[in-house]
């Protein structure tokens, strides 16, 4: 018998009451235990995707992703290898007050309880190692966090099929067109409610299925464009600042040769030390992203992690 592992993704949901830190955890009727919410991928599906629909699926509570907190692996009853990320999901009153959730032959119930107490009730040492690495971050004065992402439009035409100006190239009409939806629910898991885009055509049309699913504007500029880049009219610095002080999810939709300049800026603009960890999160394939996650207090503070997506499609 073959070893394939089994993927699943969940999240450490967590609120503030009265200033202090609550933590969400699951009692599984099945199993008699208690857990963090979690769930194996379904076809499909990307890690961050599985991790949100769990995560309402077995609370009620729809959350956007924060911070990855950390990947636990254990041995199923029958051998194989079960694998599970983790993201800190903040669980908003509107959220909280929204969930319907209702006992059932899952989940026996959800519980809020402190850091201490919450260490004290899971079932599993690997759900302990994932809440004491959230709770290091929280030690460390990160609780709250916002993501910026960089991302490089889908499959375009290529230059050499396409007589007119780069910037109206379109993109590819088959993976091109299904990476941009394929994109949606990759974005919409980190919360994203601004979307900024090159003015370039293939830009646009990446995050066109994006805008239309949340009812949101694309707000195109040549800022991040390249004909601006390569004429040296490009000003990445100015949309950046610009992101960073209003401390929104966003997403930017760009080009492979101007993504450098996206994330060196990124860590200028939050103070962070640069190193080759920015050219890695910069160099990526059509439909790849980047998601910088900064602290939503003290932006200036600098990154606090980033994480890179591939395509599924």
């Amino acid at each position: 018998m073959t070893d394939t592992a089994v993927y699943a993704a969940g999240g450490v949901v967590w609120r503030l009451v009265e200033g202090k830190l609550k933590i969400l955890l699951i009692h599984r009727t099945a199993y008699s235990d208690v857990t963090l919410p979690k769930g194996k991928v379904d076809p499909g599906e990307t890690l961050a995707e599985t991790a949100v629909r769990e995560i309402f699926e077995e609370t009620g509570i729809r959350v956007a992703l924060g911070i990855p907190v950390g990947v636990s692996r254990y041995r199923m009853p029958r051998g194989r290898q079960k694998i599970v990320h983790y993201w800190a999901a903040e669980a908003t009153e509107k959220a909280i007050r929204a969930s319907a959730f209702v006992p059932n032959k899952e989940i026996a119930a959800i519980e809020w309880l402190s850091p201490r107490r919450a260490l004290a009730q899971l079932s599993y040492p690997v759900d302990v190692e994932i809440l004491e690495q959230f709770l290091t971050y929280v030690d460390d004065g990160v609780l709250a966090t916002f993501p910026i992402i960089a991302l490089r439009h889908a499959k375009a035409t290529p230059r050499e099929d396409w007589d007119g100006p780069d910037a109206a190239r379109p993109l590819a009409p088959g993976r091109g067109a299904r990476q941009a939806k394929a994109l949606v629910g990759q974005l919409a898991a980190f919360g994203v409610r601004r979307i900024i885009s090159s003015d370039a055509v293939r830009c646009v049309a990446t995050v066109t299925p994006l805008a239309k699913a949340l009812g949101r504007p694309i707000h195109r500029t040549p800022l991040i464009g390249q004909d601006a880049w390569e004429d040296g009219t490009s000003d990445v610095r100015a949309v950046i600042g610009k992101r960073v002080r209003a401390r929104k999810p966003a997403v930017l939709s760009s080009h492979g040769p101007v993504l450098p300049g996206i994330l060196s800026e990124l860590a200028l603009a939050t103070g962070t030390l640069r190193g080759s960890y920015l050219g890695s999160a910069s160099s990526l394939e059509p439909a790849a992203f980047s998601v910088v996650h900064l602290p939503r207090e003290h932006p200036g503070s600098g990154i606090v992690s980033i994480e890179t997506h591939v395509p599924k499609v």
